[in-house]
């Protein structure tokens, strides 16, 4: 093509190569209204047998989107992701109630690594990257459900979403915070996923970082059509890149809707995006949250 660059073909080539690998799934159509990638349908979540963290929660997650579940620390965004995720077993927790379907299947009660198998990555809080690996063999090791021969091309795509990764030939331990969370991302897209489950990726980062990252994952979401389930307390950027939300409290959802919606909402403004000072305050007295109990 006249006036493109080998250096942008050869980007260019390398997503259409990882789009058609991971099998993306664009953004839905309205008008065919299919059915969401991931449904959570009112399920409970105890832990110890006795603590009851999550209590009735119900979300959907549409192909292609980026969704984000907001919530102060203890509202159970976490247990949720880890619910999904399959992880709750490695902290004595367990869905005891519920459903939870992704891709047409229901996930309850499926061990990790066969949930990584059918298409579900879950880039942890913290980070929690091998600190005493290379940010390559890191990246190795989130293709470790695959037996193809594309690992090598896969992480050209990582190092051109995050080309500092590649500068950065030591341990991964002695890598920055933001560079720590662009390697666990790269590390989530080498399992060549349809949906990645992001907890808290802000933590710790600059203000700056945080604007990279989630302009990078925005990037990512629309480039290859990766699905993402985004749990964060900084509302504001996750409101920035996501197309709905959910608002949890207690255990369960108590306001959802469009990003736009809940930017505009006063209650959202006041609780989640800076007007609320100092002072913790509940979605429980507003009437928004009132209207939809009734129907929990």
């Amino acid at each position: 093509m006249p006036g493109t660059s080998p250096g942008m073909t050869n980007l260019a080539n390398g997503k259409a190569h990882m789009t058609e690998a991971i099998n993306a799934i664009r953004a839905p159509n309205a008008a065919t209204a299919p059915s969401p990638l991931l449904s959570v349908t009112n399920i409970e979540v105890v832990y110890d047998d006795v603590i009851l963290v999550l209590r009735g929660l119900s979300l959907e997650v549409p192909k292609g989107a980026i969704v984000a579940l907001l919530g102060a620390n203890g509202a159970g965004k976490s247990t949720t992701l880890k619910a999904i995720s399959g992880l709750l077993k490695t902290e004595d927790g367990e869905v005891t109630r519920g459903e939870i379907v992704f891709d047409g299947e229901r996930i309850n009660g499926i061990d990790p690594d066969k949930i990584v198998r059918r298409g579900i990555f879950q880039v942890m809080e913290g980070r929690r990257i091998i600190s005493d690996m290379t940010s390559l063999e890191n990246l190795r090791l989130g293709a470790f459900t695959r037996s193809d021969n594309g690992v090598g091309a896969d992480i050209d795509i990582v190092f051109r979403y995050f080309p500092r990764l590649k500068e950065r030939t030591g341990l991964a331990g002695y890598l920055s915070g933001g560079e720590q969370q662009m390697l666990a991302i790269g590390r989530a897209l080498m399992a060549r996923p349809k949906m990645i489950l992001m907890d808290e990726p802000s933590m710790g980062l600059s203000p700056l970082l945080v604007k990279e990252v989630f302009a990078i994952i925005k990037e990512i979401n629309r480039d290859l059509g990766v699905t993402i389930l985004l749990v964060e307390q900084n509302a504001r950027a996750a409101l920035s890149v996501a197309s709905h939300g959910y608002i949890m409290e207690q255990g369960k959802v108590v306001l959802d809707g469009s990003a736009d919606e809940l930017r505009d909402n006063e209650d959202v403004k006041e609780f989640y995006l800076g007007g609320a000072g100092d002072q913790h305050k509940s979605f429980k007295n507003l009437k928004s949250f009132k209207r939809r109990k009734r129907w929990l």
